[in-house]
């Protein structure tokens, strides 16, 4: 039981208190503790051109056509991908992948890449994770024979793409019900292709002599790429990830086994794994290494070449982390105060790590940001970071429209770009001008909200295990946060990477672990190394369980302090 308000509550009181005040409707209440498919799941047919990419790569199984499936670089794109290969190959369909690399080919479908994939004997092409922006390439494949189906979520321009199919919840033609499901992941869109090809097959009699694929079984790629694309977790996206989890618990899928063995993952995976141990291994293959290593680790069928590759991803990741601090450096040691958007460009900067420095640059200003990297040539990649309440990829097209950019596009929280180095200064006034009042708005609006108040002796393992019924937690949904207090610091010391670890004591007699992780050149961080042993704090952040010890204690996990006198 978890103390709250001075009651004593169970932990399904505790849930449905903490879904009431996020704004779930009483009569939705048993629909949100438990998030499913058939709760969420909306009809797939809801969508613009679903039904007719359903009915191509229906007729392809028929006839057993080579499909390729062109995905982006990134997890999103790894696991949309992988997604429909499985799919394909399960339907007896002559199916491979096509993953760009990074520096040499940049993102998204080129006209050459796509006509040499018709020229190898692939005439329906499939992109995912990319092609809402590619027109030319579209069109140069179109000319060639080739047709293409476009599975997207970026932001769409006015006008469409001349692909056979443009299936994409963020098109502005698209209806009101199909346009709520705007926050999917390319893979989210992926399942629904999926969903939409299996009905559409059945309803065809396919499978009266055939058994047909499990497409539930793939979930646990669905959610890997939901949680690492940072979709909000909200709706159908909330039900994809609480069910990809059980599915990826059950390690069925060869490669992602080994991934997990790679970063040690012992357990049953969370939300966290993904976003944080899995994810970025499937990323490094696109960043630092070889673009095609998380589609064939998704999709292989051999357990020494899932270890073998598995490894690589591993090593590769510590690289990109090397790779990545340098840049990091480099970009803050730019960083100037008085802009709402924060737009650095650098020489030799690595292409492949600049959207995880934007993102802790966005972390540390509280603001967008965007990271250039500049060639020698004078050209730029960027990648630009947003906060909730500023639609960055919006922005990143108007500045394509008024002619800033060679190319760009995205989504709100998220946009990619490609840009001439000599006008890097002219999109910075641009962004200001066009959001500075946008992001004002947004800090302004900004608080530290707190899900429910704590006695130093209810920060348990048993308020953790009640407040995790109520996950999975992620963009969107965050995991709980409470404030815990009168407490007094007892010890505080820096450990690891400057963390900032105190042990605290309520006057309940209780105490407790806190920690303010890379925190100790921050306010928070020197104010509790500084504080005075009888003065009682305030302390708010997330519980969590401490494995560590004879047995599990809670802990809490700091995101703010404040003096309680």
């Amino acid at each position: 039981r978890a103390e709250m308000g001075g009651e004593s509550l169970a932990p399904d009181d505790l849930v449905t208190q903490l879904l009431l005040a996020r704004g779930v409707a009483r009569d939705d209440l048993d629909r949100q503790r438990v998030p499913t498919l058939r709760g969420f799941m909306p009809d797939p047919s809801l969508f613009r051109d679903m039904d007719a990419a359903a009915a191509r790569l229906a007729d392809a199984v028929e006839a057993r056509e080579a499909v390729t499936i062109f995905g982006d670089y990134d997890v999103d794109g790894a696991t949309s991908a992988a997604l429909l290969v499985r799919l394909l190959r399960a339907l007896d369909v002559p199916v491979g992948a096509y993953i760009p690399d990074r520096l040499m080919e940049g993102y998204g479908p080129s006209g050459a890449a796509l006509v040499r994939i018709g020229e190898a004997g692939s005439r329906l092409v499939v992109t995912v994770d990319c092609g809402a922006q590619a027109f030319d390439a579209i069109a140069e494949a179109k000319a060639a024979g080739v047709e293409v189906i476009v599975v997207d979520h970026h932001q769409c321009a006015t006008t469409l793409p001349q692909a056979f199919a443009v299936v994409n919840p963020n098109r502005l033609d698209e209806a009101p019900d199909a346009a709520a499901h705007g926050n999917l992941a390319a893979v989210g869109v992926a399942f629904l292709l999926g969903a939409a090809l299996l009905r559409e097959l059945r309803r065809r009699g396919w499978f009266a002599t055939r058994a047909e694929p499990r497409l539930m079984e793939l979930l646990d790629i669905v959610a890997l790429g939901t949680v690492a694309d940072v979709a909000q977790l909200r709706g159908l996206n909330r039900a994809f990830v609480a069910q990809g989890l059980k599915v990826m618990a059950a390690r069925r899928n060869i490669g992602l086994t080994a991934l997990m063995e790679a970063a040690r993952l012992t357990r049953a995976p969370t939300a966290t794994d993904l976003g944080f141990a899995l994810g970025p291994r499937i990323n490094a293959g696109g960043r630092v290494g070889r673009a095609d290593l998380g589609v064939r680790l998704l999709t292989t069928r051999d357990p020494i070449e899932a270890r073998e590759i598995a490894a690589e991803l591993d090593r590769l990741n510590e690289e990109r982390r090397a790779i990545e601090m340098a840049v990091q450096e480099a970009a803050e040691a730019l960083l100037s105060t008085g802009r709402a958007v924060t737009v650095v460009a650098g020489e030799g900067w690595h292409p492949g790590v600049i959207g995880i420095v934007a993102g802790r640059l966005k972390e540390k200003l509280g603001r967008p940001a965007i990271v250039i990297a500049l060639d020698e040539a004078g050209g730029g990649k960027g990648s630009g970071r947003s906060i909730t309440g500023v639609d960055l990829g919006q922005a990143v097209l108007a500045a394509k429209e008024a002619g800033l950019l060679v190319a760009g596009g995205g989504h709100a929280m998220a946009a990619g770009l490609t840009i001439d180095g000599g006008k890097v200064s002219a999109l910075a006034d641009f962004l200001e001008e066009r959001l500075a009042e946008k992001v004002t708005a947004a800090v302004a609006d900004r608080a530290l909200l707190v899900d429910s108040v704590h006695a130093p002796g209810g920060v348990t393992p048993e308020l953790v295990s009640a407040l995790d019924a109520g996950g999975p937690y992620g963009t969107g949904w965050p995991s709980p946060r409470v404030a815990v207090g009168r407490v007094r610091p007892v010890r505080v010391d820096v450990v690891g990477n400057g963390h900032v670890r105190a042990i605290v004591a309520g006057d309940d007699g209780r105490n407790f672990k806190a920690m303010a992780f890379r925190a100790a050149d921050t306010a928070l961080g020197q104010a509790l190394l500084g504080a005075d042993t009888h003065r009682r704090l305030w302390l708010a952040g997330r519980a969590k369980v401490d494995t560590w010890g004879q047995r599990p204690a809670a802990e809490l996990h700091l995101d703010d302090a404040a003096w309680a006198d």
